[in-house]
């Protein structure tokens, strides 16, 4: 008798913030960014930017639609390469506390939870992904 056992693990996908490796500036649309990529809970952010010119903080949603950066949830920076892992499946908001978020330095997605594999299916997965399924055969005797 055999058994086939299914086992899906993914890898942690790191999104760079605009597309690019320093692109958290004025001259980015994120809005346009965001709105083209999907984000699940256990992915990370990837912030590059001059630290001496920019900052990231994680804000409600009041704070990111009115461009108020003070009583921020957190502050992102920690040197012009910054991440963030999104944790849990909900809506973030990102701003630049330096007066930036007026030109449109800021950042909102929403987090879907992880795609659920069930015992009865099997995904394809394309060669882009960053997950991979791996089969192992047990013989029993």
């Amino acid at each position: 008798m055999m058994i086939v056992r299914v086992e899906s693990s993914t890898t942690t996908t790191l999104h760079r913030v605009g597309g690019g490796r320093y692109t958290w500036n004025p001259n980015v649309n994120f809005s346009d960014w965001a709105n083209h990529e999907r984000f699940y809970s256990g992915e990370w952010l990837y912030f590059g930017f001059d630290p001496t010119s920019h900052n990231v903080l994680e804000v409600n949603k009041s704070s990111y639609e009115q461009c108020i950066d003070t009583d921020f949830i957190s502050n992102v920076t920690r040197g012009g390469r910054d991440v963030f892992q999104l944790l849990q499946p909900k809506p973030y908001y990102f701003i630049c506390g330096k007066g930036y978020c007026d030109q449109g330095m800021k950042l909102a997605v929403n987090v879907l939870p992880q795609p659920s594999t069930t015992s009865n299916s099997i995904t394809l997965i394309s060669s882009s992904a960053f997950s991979f399924a791996a089969v192992s055969i047990l013989a029993l005797m």
